[in-house]
């Protein structure tokens, strides 16, 4: 699978959820939803985030924002 950049998807080897930013060489780049530094992950080790996990991420990022843990 070759996300398309601005999609969600889950790096599947740590279930971290993250925004795929760009391609470099044969990874592709996320960054955790929000904001944050990017990582790299294997295209093998990538899936697409289902409608859950995509509102859950948006959910904790809301919830972490409100608390004034995040900028």
């Amino acid at each position: 699978m070759r996300p398309t950049v601005g999609t969600c998807a889950v790096d599947t080897r740590t279930e971290r959820i993250g925004v795929v930013m760009g391609h470099e060489g044969p990874y592709v780049q996320l960054r955790p939803f929000g904001g944050g530094r990017e990582w790299d992950c294997e295209p093998d080790a990538v899936r697409a985030a289902t409608p859950a996990e995509r509102l859950s991420a948006a959910t904790a990022y809301a919830n972490a924002r409100s608390r004034g843990e995040v900028p």
